[in-house]
């Protein structure tokens, strides 16, 4: 039986590079932060598609492959 791997919600499931989500640092750190750079930016069906399964819902992208999408 093969592992689950462990989605964490720091890091962005395309790069695996830390995603600046604002709403996971509020929620691991239990200080405010201001609004995500996320609640901002239009994300394509496309680029939605391209998340693996397991961290759908569960991690957001960084900024770098939402741009690198967005060219």
């Amino acid at each position: 039986m093969s592992a689950i791997p462990s989605i964490d919600p720091l890091l962005c499931p395309l790069c695996g590079q830390a995603n600046q989500c604002a709403m996971e640092v509020e929620l691991a750190s239990g200080i405010q932060q201001p609004p995500c750079w996320c609640a901002q930016t239009s994300f394509t069906a496309e680029l939605l598609a391209r998340i693996p399964e397991p961290a759908r819902g569960n991690a957001c992208l960084c900024a770098a492959c939402a741009r690198a999408a967005a060219a």
